[in-house]
């Protein structure tokens, strides 16, 4: 075995057992068919808000096990191959809403220095769940600020945190407002025509709730990552992404506009 092998092999070694993915849980699951009291979970630190669209929502919830407090980068979670900076607690645990498609989905943590720490892979036999043809994801580095997928559809159907659910059948499946993310449109049947992405910088949050106080955020530059998945869990798939840099509260970007035929 040569040197670089040995290399390799140690680091997957001490990479392994460094973090811990509690749900969901690998294999098969059958969501949909048993009703429990844990259909309504929690974010690390603050309730999620429930506004009609998110019912479907799945918690990710787990721990690191060691916390680089002088990493410049947080640790990242990897959903469906979409990088997602992981907020967590000064203990590692972290909990992300989630939506997630019929079929086979993985998730992925990954340590501030790149390296693969744990990996969950399960398969969603629910056959009442729709797959979602367009899937658009917003995340961000700083959880101090409050960030807004706005989406824009071309029967003038408005998608926000206000108005989460469109007559059209999209909306917003996760609506984080806790200040860490994510944020997730979807459409199964998507009208043809025009789609309009835009982000917003809404304000900041902290142990008092929203504010306006520019000082407390964590980074200079707040960097929003925009990821569009269209046929998601098909043989067509294909994404998008797109790194978004907001400055000051109160900014608001087109991100990208698409055509569907």
């Amino acid at each position: 075995m040569n040197a670089l092998l040995m290399l390799a092999l140690a680091g997957a070694a001490s990479a392994a057992g460094a973090a811990e993915i509690n749900r969901p849980a690998g294999g098969w699951t059958h969501s949909g068919l048993v009703e429990t009291d844990q259909r309504v979970e929690y974010a690390y630190p603050n309730n999620l808000i429930d506004r009609g669209g998110q019912r479907g929502r799945t918690i990710i919830e787990g721990r690191l096990k060691s916390v680089d407090k002088a990493a410049r980068r947080p640790p990242t979670l990897v959903v469906n191959g979409n990088a997602m900076p992981l907020q967590h607690d000064e203990q590692g645990r972290f909990a992300r809403p989630y939506a997630f498609g019929p079929g086979s989905n993985g998730i992925e943590l990954r340590g501030a220095d790149g390296r693969t720490l744990q990996r969950v892979q399960f398969y969603d036999a629910n056959r009442t769940k729709t797959r979602a043809q367009v899937r658009i994801i917003l995340a961000w580095d700083d959880p101090q600020a409050e960030l807004d997928l706005h989406v824009l559809t071309p029967d003038g159907g408005h998608a926000f945190w206000a108005s989460p659910v469109l007559a059209n059948g999209g909306g917003l499946d996760v609506d984080s407002v806790d200040g860490a993310g994510p944020e997730m449109f979807s459409i199964a049947a998507p009208l043809a025509g025009t789609y309009r992405i835009y982000v917003n910088y809404w304000g900041n949050f902290g142990a008092s709730g929203y504010h306006f106080d520019e000082s407390t955020r964590q980074q200079p530059v707040i960097t929003a990552r925009v990821t569009l998945v269209f046929d998601e869990n098909t043989g067509a798939e294909r994404r998008e992404t797109f790194t978004i840099p907001m400055r000051k509260i109160g900014d608001l970007q087109l991100v990208r506009s698409f055509l569907r035929s």
